[in-house]
């Protein structure tokens, strides 16, 4: 299986992600491609990098986003079936394996289940609840219409046929599986595949977050839309806050979470999910703009983002 993970600077940014990956009771047959804007910057540690099967430094240049960084990596990537892992994404024991396991059976797209990294912080569970609660560690296995975003397992051959859209599919992973889906495959949650996902916890960091994504997401949905379907998903965007508020709560009573801390998280919750519709009416309205640059600027080094402590714990409750 080839790991791409994607740094926009150097080594050091991604050592606690390769430290999770060399843990794998598989690691040697993992082959770890790093996308970086340069080999020489990179300053890779050989001898971490070692235990693998192989390594490969995707130089490419000036980056800008992560869909664009991803497709370069697919499209360097040499096994049948490549996994996506964020460098705020920290791999638990028997991920790899279980990854490659479920993905001899013909699911496109295999997705870990999430734990949350920052169990102790309040905008921490309000930011994973809103991005992962569809796949919140515990969750069932099973077929899913989506799986979560940039850290997902592909088929290598089905990602190959999108030629020059890959980089767009691979910035809004919703779109790339509501494509697959059209296409006739079937996604899988593996939840013996783990992982640790580091949230924000500045607020104001989170905020800007929020904002960008929803205009990103927004715009990547409605690409191929007309214009009056924009304009009516843009009138309804007041409603987007109720009705993911109410998927999420199902989620929560569903994966058994800690109900007792949700009247704190509540009020960073709903702040979130109103500020990442706003973000889509915008991006309904008026496309993208700059949301993916910005976003990429925010999405990377979340030790500056977190409150209270330079490196959060690992999750597990």
């Amino acid at each position: 299986m080839s790991v791409i993970i994607i740094t926009p600077d150097c080594f050091a940014t991604i050592r606690r992600t390769t430290e999770h990956l060399r843990a794998q009771s598989v690691r040697d047959q993992l082959e770890v491609v790093i996308v970086a804007p340069s080999a020489e910057k990179l300053e890779a540690d050989d001898l971490e990098l070692a235990p693998f099967h192989s390594v490969q430094v995707v130089e490419a240049g000036h980056l800008g986003s992560v869909g664009e960084a991803n497709a370069a990596g697919v499209r360097r990537a040499r096994s049948p079936v490549v996994a996506f892992v964020e460098e705020h994404s920290y791999p638990q024991p028997g991920w790899a394996e279980a990854l490659i396991e479920a993905h001899r059976q013909p699911w496109a797209a295999v997705g870990p289940v999430v734990g949350n990294a920052n169990g102790d912080s309040l905008v921490g569970w309000a930011d994973y609840l809103v991005g992962y609660a569809p796949w919140m560690d515990p969750s069932p296995g099973g077929v899913r219409d989506f799986l979560p975003g940039h850290n997902c397992s592909y088929k290598l051959a089905l990602l190959l046929e999108y030629g020059p859209e890959l980089e767009g599919m691979l910035e809004s992973e919703t779109t790339l599986h509501s494509s697959l889906r059209q296409k006739g495959h079937q996604l899988y949650l593996e939840p013996g595949a783990r992982i640790s996902h580091l949230n924000y916890e500045n607020l104001s960091a989170w905020i800007r977050a929020q904002h960008l994504s929803g205009r990103a997401f927004a715009a990547a949905r409605s690409e191929h839309w007309t214009s009056s379907r924009r304009l009516l998903y843009a009138v309804g965007g007041p409603l987007i806050p109720f009705v993911r508020l109410r998927r999420i709560l199902g989620q929560v009573r569903g994966a058994r979470q800690p109900l007792h801390l949700f009247p704190a998280v509540f009020p960073a919750l709903i702040l979130g999910l109103a500020i990442s519709a706003a973000g889509e009416m915008i991006g309904y309205c008026c496309g993208a703009g700059d949301a993916v640059q910005r976003r990429w600027e925010l999405e990377f080094h979340r030790a500056q983002y977190l409150k209270a402590h330079p490196q959060a714990s690992e999750p597990e409750r």
